[in-house]
Parts: structure tokens; sequence; C-alpha cells
């Protein structure tokens, strides 16, 4: 699903649809993602301490969103994320 949903963010940079929030966060610029990245990180902190599991997971998911628009921002990949996890799994890092 992540893959999936990497893909849909990346067709949204290059043909932005209208009212597509994902086009919006593009065309504001990669200060706004930022911005809106650590907005969802202390979001799922809150959640965790005392919103209860499903609020968490609806939580991280934004998360997850904002983290793949911005890596789509810089040009980056999940496979890049990726990457790094086997990387580090592999302890080389």
């Amino acid at each position: 699903m992540l893959q999936r949903l990497f893909e849909i963010i990346q067709e949204r940079k290059t043909s932005p649809p209208a009212g597509s929030y994902t086009a919006r966060l593009f065309a504001a610029g990669e200060d706004e993602i930022v911005k809106k990245v650590g907005e969802e990180a202390v979001e799922v902190i809150l959640a965790a301490k005392g919103q209860g599991d499903a609020r968490v997971v609806e939580e991280v998911a934004d998360l997850f969103y904002h983290a793949l628009v911005l890596l789509a921002a810089r040009g980056l990949t999940l496979a890049d994320v990726e990457a790094e996890l086997e990387r580090r799994h592999s302890g080389k890092g």
C-alpha cells in the first residue's frame, strides 16, 4: 500500500489535478511540506499519550503520507528508504 500511495503522490506532483491536497502541498513548496511532517509527528506523540490506539494509527498514517510527499518533493523514493533500512538490517550501519 505504501508503494501505491507513493505512486499516487508522484502522479499528483507531475500532473496536479485541480483541488488536490497533494498538489497544493507541492505548490506550497518544501518548507510547507516539512512543516506538515513536523505537525504530524507531534500529533503522533499526542495520540500515543492518551488518545487510544485507533487515533495513533490514524496519526501514523498521516505522518507516513506527509513523509512520502516530502520524499517525492526532494526527488527521493520509497526504495531509497527501503535501501537504508536494508543497509541497517544487514549490520553495515
